[in-house]
């Protein structure tokens, strides 16, 4: 079958040979046309080359070779001491104070043991008092990595740091910073109240018990108050890193009531005198006995503040660092020096045959001060205190006449002792330059609102 097959298929294939033989001419075609129609196309004569150009080997040669020699190794240094040790870092940990804690709580909560923690708390508290800790305050503890103490502070108020560092022995400082004294004004318009008026202006709140108790004896608030009247104040403040320190205290205020103008210059750390004017003229000038000092209550009726009942407030408290010196605010004579119950360490001085000034809670007096003593105003004659019945230091102080306690802010009798006529003129100096730092103070003010 295979053979049938292919010689079926040969057959067929020569048929179809034969087929294609059948079509073609049997003479063949000139040769003319066939040549024309195949003309190959003329091509651009390509540039003569005159002669080939030849390098001279030789003359590139480099005459020499470079002189290749090894690389020098530097040698290693050898160290005959071994390298210093690093020590492992120190570690550290901090927190605030929280209501109701104690600083051995804290420390315990540290990871301190009893026994450091007993020591710390006796430095500290060598230098401040523990129970006055609270919340705000803070404590970082710096340790060696094996949990060893090695430095502790703490952190209280207005930046100050009691630091304690262990070392072959225990040291501990207290460590205050340096605040800036800024000046600023600001004005405002009472409409009920000075303290509302304040609290719409964004001004210091306590200022309004500042102008109550130096204008209490001249304005009364309650029944002259009307509205619309305008308070424009001048005022120092203690600055750290743009955190106040401390309270503001007030260095200039005028108080435009209807057609009168009250003014009050407060005393800077070098007249001591805080004065009155009324309508420019010099009404009352204040010797103050401590200088710088804030004026924390005044004469009159008021709720004790260790008793709790309302009692007479016999005279005005300065509240001050303690140390603060004191000064007589007038010429007289000591009366007495010693101890008087609540009042505490006490001086007194008398003026005349009936006025008598005292100052008391004094933690110490001058040396050498005596019975019979003459003295003159502005004499050095203690340092503020917080002995007998006190709640901080401060220094209270009375004036009395034929026995009897007067306001001294609102008392005369001493100006008249002082018998000083160069005061009127200081006094009128005195406000000329507060009216313009006033002014100056509060064009800088809107400059920068601008």
């Amino acid at each position: 079958m295979k053979t049938k097959h292919l010689a079926a298929a040969a057959g067929g294939v020569s048929m179809a040979v034969a087929a294609v033989f059948a079509l073609t001419p049997k003479e063949p075609a000139t040769r003319a046309p066939v040549a024309a129609s195949f003309q190959p196309p003329e091509y651009p004569e390509l540039p003569q080359i005159d002669a080939t150009p030849t390098m001279d080997v030789a003359a590139s040669r480099l005459e020499s070779w470079p002189d290749m020699k090894p690389p020098v190794v530097p040698a290693l240094a050898t160290v005959d001491d071994p390298l210093p040790a690093i020590d492992p870092p120190l570690k550290t940990w901090s927190r605030e104070i929280e209501s109701g804690e104690t600083l051995d709580a804290v420390l315990a909560e540290a990871g301190l043991d009893a026994a450091d923690r007993a020591e710390i708390a006796l430095a500290l508290g060598a230098e401040f008092d523990l129970r006055r800790l609270r919340p705000g305050h803070s404590i970082a503890l710096t340790r060696t990595p094996d949990g060893r103490p090695l430095r502790i502070t703490l952190a209280v108020d207005d930046g100050v740091r009691v630091e304690a560092v262990f070392g072959q022995s225990l040291a501990t400082r207290v460590v205050t910073p340096e605040p800036d004294t800024v000046t600023i004004a600001g004005k405002t318009i009472i409409e009920s109240s000075i303290a509302a008026a304040l609290d719409d202006a964004n001004l210091p709140a306590r200022f309004a018990v500042d102008l109550a108790q130096m204008l209490s004896g001249t304005v009364d608030f309650r029944r002259e108050l009307s509205g619309g009247e305008t308070l424009r104040l001048l005022w120092r403040e203690k600055r750290l890193d743009d955190q106040r320190i401390g309270q503001p205290d007030l260095a200039f205020a005028a108080l435009e009531m209807g057609e009168t103008l009250y003014e009050v210059v407060w005393p800077d750390d070098s007249s001591g005198r805080a004065t009155i004017y009324v309508d420019g003229e010099l009404l009352r000038v204040f010797a103050q006995p401590v200088e710088g000092a804030r004026l924390s209550s005044v004469f009159g009726r008021r709720k004790h503040p260790i008793y709790g009942n309302v009692r007479m407030h016999t005279g005005v408290d300065f509240a001050a660092a303690r140390g603060t010196p004191v000064h007589a605010t007038a010429p007289g004579r000591i009366s007495y020096v010693g101890w008087r119950g609540g009042y505490g360490r006490v001086v007194e001085i008398t003026h005349g045959s009936d006025t008598v000034t005292r100052y008391t809670h004094l933690s110490s007096v001058t040396d050498d001060l005596s019975t019979g003593q003459r003295i003159k105003a502005g004499e050095v004659i203690g340092r503020v205190g917080s002995s007998g019945t006190a709640t901080g230091p401060n220094m209270h102080y009375e004036v009395l006449v034929d026995g009897r306690p007067t306001d001294p802010l609102a008392d005369d009798r001493l100006a008249e002792i002082t018998g000083d006529k160069s005061a009127d003129t200081a006094a009128q100096e005195r406000l000329t330059v507060a009216r313009a730092q006033l002014e100056e103070h509060l064009s800088e003010r809107v400059t920068d609102r601008l």
